[in-house]
């Protein structure tokens, strides 16, 4: 019996402030107001947190994979502090050039979270801030999807458009995206 409720996060634009120039450092790292209060939100509603992200910093030798532990570390724990839990993170070391299956819109990553953890992907919701975040999540067959408003909203609604995808709901942030997940 695998889980059930899940939602994959993506990282930076939804848990996070993202930047243009990565983010190299637990000092960069500023999570996004109501981001803690949105992912305790979810456990305490029995949802299981995994978080998907592109880290293409790695291969760009901007961060070694030690280094990313450590904010993922300090990730985690802030997040448990504030009654939240994270199951996993999943992340792709790769630059868009090097062609692999884990870097979104690739479903690789969410792909390797269904089988460790026998996920019905029918029944799960990705919550992104990108074009490629909503794309992997239909890539991969997940049944929902939701795109905030916290990271490069108008380019993300452009290329959904051009592709004509639509995601299941636009939230102002994540907890916005939360109170909706909760009442499906």
């Amino acid at each position: 019996m695998g889980l059930k409720k899940v939602v994959f996060l993506d990282r930076d634009g939804v848990i996070n402030k993202n930047s243009p120039n990565y983010i190299k450092s637990w000092s960069e790292f500023n999570f996004i107001q109501g981001s803690l209060e949105a992912i305790a939100l979810l456990n305490s509603n029995k949802f299981s947190t995994i978080v998907i992200t592109n880290q293409s910093a790695i291969n760009r030798n901007m961060i070694s994979e030690k280094g990313l532990a450590h904010i993922h570390f300090m990730m985690k724990q802030a997040i448990e502090e504030s009654g939240g839990l994270i199951k996993e993170i999943f992340y792709c070391p790769h630059t868009p050039d090097n062609g692999c299956n884990c870097r979104k819109p690739m479903p690789g990553l969410i792909n390797r979270a269904e089988k460790l953890y026998d996920i019905d992907l029918a029944d799960s919701v990705m919550v992104g801030d990108s074009a490629k975040d909503i794309q992997c999540a239909q890539n991969a067959g997940c049944g929902k999807t939701v795109l905030v408003k916290t990271g490069d909203y108008n380019n993300a609604i452009r290329i959904l458009s051009e592709k004509n995808i639509s995601p299941s709901y636009i939230a102002k942030d994540l907890y916005n995206a939360v109170r909706w997940i909760i009442n499906l």
